[in-house]
């Protein structure tokens, strides 16, 4: 009889992110899956109900980091600057899986239906956030909005650094994005001036 090997989810998340990435999600089964991470399918399904759960898993600590952090950060701070604040203390859910998130971005960006269902979870990420926004005592209208535009920031600065040829770090690219959203009613001669008045004292006080 073989060994037991430790971290077996780690290893079939690994095999599985390979195996969607090599042959495509819909032509990979499980049996390949537990196979390929020396285990068997019966220890496959006690870690996750199927194969898209690998890539959408139930223990996803992201709401309790976002909603945590949305309570904790200074009260007067603006609702962006709140939403700013929460979304960077997620990053190390991120960056300490970096490669596998990276290859499940690949599978998700090859797969419609995989799409539909980050939409989904995106979806419900905004709504925990927007509820932690209330509690904080912003209207809901208020707590709405900046839920929506920081997830949205979310995800277009996730797609920028997982595709990053320069390797920045996901918290720059969020940052980045929500300045952006910032500026989106800010006339563009204006939005210009404030960015060269930053990026000046910036460079003085370094």
């Amino acid at each position: 009889m073989s060994r037991w090997k430790p971290d077996a989810r780690g290893r079939l998340e690994k095999a599985a992110m390979e195996l969607y990435n090599d042959q495509g999600f819909d032509a990979t089964t499980v049996a390949e899956i537990a196979a390929r991470a020396g285990v068997t399918e019966r220890t496959f399904y006690r870690h996750f109900a199927d194969r898209r759960e690998v890539l959408f898993p139930s223990n996803n600590p992201l709401p309790a980091v976002l909603a945590d952090a949305t309570a904790t950060v200074p009260v007067s701070l603006s609702p962006l600057e709140v939403v700013t604040r929460a979304l960077i203390e997620a990053v190390p859910v991120y960056e300490e899986r970096e490669d596998l998130v990276r290859q499940r971005q690949a599978v998700i960006a090859a797969n419609p239906e995989l799409q539909e269902r980050e939409l989904a979870k995106l979806a419900a990420l905004a709504a925990t956030l927007a509820q932690a926004l209330r509690e904080r005592g912003l209207d809901t209208t208020t707590a709405a909005l900046a839920a929506e535009i920081g997830i949205a920031a979310l995800k277009v600065a996730y797609e920028r650094w997982v595709n990053d040829p320069d390797q920045r770090t996901l918290a720059q690219h969020i940052r980045e994005t929500l300045d952006t959203a910032r500026h989106l009613t800010t006339p563009a001669e204006h939005a210009a001036a404030t960015d060269n008045v930053s990026f000046t004292g910036q460079e003085g006080a370094a």
